[in-house]
């Protein structure tokens, strides 16, 4: 499975590199990924690891 946020589901986007020089630009390919770290979340009532997006862990502190 695909590193994903395991609250919103946010998984890695595609995208271009930004090229500033030059008439012909050529526009290299990358990947955007979501900022996941480990955290430890309520699942059911109870405490399980998992990988959450700081976007999602912003949102659950100002809930609780």
């Amino acid at each position: 499975m695909a590193r994903s946020c395991a609250v919103c589901g946010k998984i890695s986007m595609g995208g271009f590199n930004p090229q500033s020089v030059g008439m012909n630009r050529v526009r290299a390919h990358r990947r955007y990924r979501p900022n996941l770290q480990p955290q430890v979340i309520q699942v059911k009532g109870q405490p399980t690891r998992a990988l959450v997006c700081t976007r999602c862990t912003r949102t659950a502190r100002k809930t609780d």
